[in-house]
């Protein structure tokens, strides 16, 4: 590690502090460039034990980074994941109002609910469909606590993968007998159609990216729980919010979520 404690600490903090106020800080690596990413999962474990002290429940985790399109729109090559605290779960159909947020862009994926544990090492794309209650269609509202997006991987990791709020929608699909590369998704701004992907766009299958994670979360001595929810990534590209903006992501056989900003 090329960080102290002390400094894993502050970092922490000003994160904290920077999501809190809603005003963004300067990135991790413009301030230490030689960070590692041990470093870089050391200050995010550092702001969730900190956030779980102060009574947040973790309800889930997230993957990040998982389509060639979102790994080529911020110039990175390999995914992330943070973690889901009950606070950052909003109702559907409640409007998100953009005083609440810093830069938020939005990102249609399926979510994954577990009804079995998954521990890594060795977790396949068969493990993860057997312990998989069902999926839901669902969005996740990504936002940095780095000013202006201007991140690297290491700045995303130590921004909880710049996890900002997630909208589950209703409906929850069994997997069993559903081929999740084919399922396709039409996600509509302000009623246009503004991109269309299948599930292959996730590391060629949901499941992989879930079982990625299972198996990274290894090396922290992190366990994917029963009655977690993951999200799974991102099928297209990050789309960017305003004020008064509505979207709507349907995927095949699986339903439909919504979200409105004010």
């Amino acid at each position: 590690m090329s960080l102290s404690k002390e400094q894993i600490v502050q970092v922490s903090g000003e994160l904290i502090e920077a999501e809190r106020t809603c005003t963004p800080i300067v990135a991790l690596t413009e301030r230490f460039p030689d960070v590692s990413y041990e470093d870089a999962y050391a200050i995010q474990l550092k702001t969730f034990d900190t956030l779980v002290r102060s009574g947040a429940v973790i309800v889930g985790k997230k993957i990040g980074l998982t389509s060639k399109a979102m790994q080529e729109q911020f110039g990175i090559h390999e995914p992330d994941y943070g973690m889901i605290a009950d606070r950052m779960v909003v109702r559907e159909g409640s409007p998100i109002p953009m005083s609440s947020l810093i830069l938020p862009r939005i990102e249609p994926e399926i979510a994954f609910l577990l009804r079995d544990d998954l521990k890594g090492p060795g977790i396949n794309v068969a493990n993860v469909i057997e312990a998989t209650e069902g999926v839901l269609p669902a969005f996740e509202v990504i936002d940095s606590r780095y000013r202006d997006w201007k991140i690297t991987v290491k700045d995303s990791i130590s921004d909880n993968a710049s996890a900002g709020l997630m909208i589950l929608g209703g409906k929850l699909t069994p997997i069993r007998d559903l081929d999740l590369r084919c399922i396709g998704l039409v996600l509509e701004k302000n009623g246009a159609v503004v991109s269309t992907a299948a599930g292959a766009a996730v590391l060629g299958n949901p499941a992989q990216s879930v079982a990625w994670l299972a198996n990274k979360l290894t090396e922290y001595g992190i366990t994917l729980k029963k009655g977690e929810f993951v999200m799974s990534g991102s099928f297209v590209q990050a789309v960017a919010v305003e004020a008064g903006s509505h979207f709507r992501a349907t995927f095949d056989r699986l339903g439909s979520v919504s979200v409105r900003f004010e």
